[in-house]
């Protein structure tokens, strides 16, 4: 498990593999957000909690299509099905990666795009919490629709009309933590179902994903 996670980081962190195209996606949508509503910060500060968490949500769907359509091209993912390992570890390997190489980065550059859309800095360090804590999920959920959708050409747009419903919770919440947190009231609440909708994805989603890539596989 250990040998395909240091593979699937070196895969995106290679050129062309993705891992800086989700950054560069967050860091273009929040610089164009000025633009487009106008510079006045106390509208930006509103709107920011929830800017940032579409920009990250919408940037972890940039390489969702990677997590198993190469390996099902090269026909490794057809060896991962019949070798001892359980095909469930696989996908939550595969999701770990996509994690590391997406969500991570993102929950650790968001505070510093913050600053363009004037978020108070009482806020900065929900920010990350809640990017720490929902990320996760994005990237378990991400990896049970790219096991939908393994094998389909032109699989992408689907994928996403698929998984975009899902992440609806994990933004509601995330976003609702960096409101709070720019307030000055309690997070708690938000963050607690924030970390349930993680916690729940980690527990059910990864046996989905394997029956889901065993029926593609037939």
């Amino acid at each position: 498990m250990i040998a395909l996670l240091t593979r699937d980081l070196r895969l995106a962190t290679r050129a062309g593999g993705g891992f800086g195209l989700s950054l560069a996606f967050f860091l273009i949508l929040v610089t164009l957000v000025p633009f487009g509503v106008g510079p006045e910060a106390s509208r930006l500060t509103l709107i920011a909690p929830g800017i940032l968490w579409v920009g990250a949500l919408l940037a972890s769907l940039l390489s969702l299509d990677r997590i198993f359509a190469l390996d099902f091209e090269d026909g490794t993912l057809d060896q991962l099905a019949t070798a001892p390992v359980p095909l469930e570890a696989v996908a939550t390997m595969k999701a770990l990666a996509h994690w590391l190489t997406t969500g991570l980065p993102l929950a650790l550059i968001a505070p510093v795009l913050g600053i363009l859309l004037h978020l108070p800095s009482a806020a900065m360090p929900w920010l990350t919490v809640s990017l720490l804590v929902g990320t996760p999920a994005l990237s378990v959920i991400g990896a049970f629709g790219a096991g939908l959708t393994v094998g389909l050409k032109r699989g992408g747009l689907l994928l996403s009309l698929l998984v975009l419903p899902l992440y609806v919770p994990t933004l509601i919440f995330g976003a609702e933590v960096v409101r709070r947190g720019a307030e000055g009231t309690a997070t708690a609440t938000p963050l607690a179902f924030l970390a349930a909708i993680t916690l729940a994805s980690l527990a059910g989603l990864p046996y989905a994903t394997a029956a889901a890539i065993r029926v593609n596989l037939r």
